[in-house]
């Protein structure tokens, strides 16, 4: 093993993780539930058929057809 190496040797003891408190469990459970109703929305979103490959212009604020970029 390297120096360099992130993980430590495995003969090494490591010390024991402290217990999260009541507030942070909270905010990681609370985290964890916006992911899941994110991905669900995803999921539950229809695919476009036929539409454009790339960023969205409307958020990128450019219109790029053929090479050519327009600004409206």
């Amino acid at each position: 093993m390297s120096p360099n190496d992130s993980q430590p040797p495995s003969d090494e003891v490591l010390p024991p993780k402290r217990p999260l408190t009541p507030e942070a469990q909270r905010a990681l459970d609370e985290a964890d539930e916006r992911r899941r109703l994110r991905d669900a929305e995803a999921k539950a979103r229809e695919r476009e058929l036929g539409g454009r490959a790339g960023p969205d212009p409307v958020r990128y604020g450019d219109w790029e057809n053929g090479g050519i970029a327009s600004d409206f």
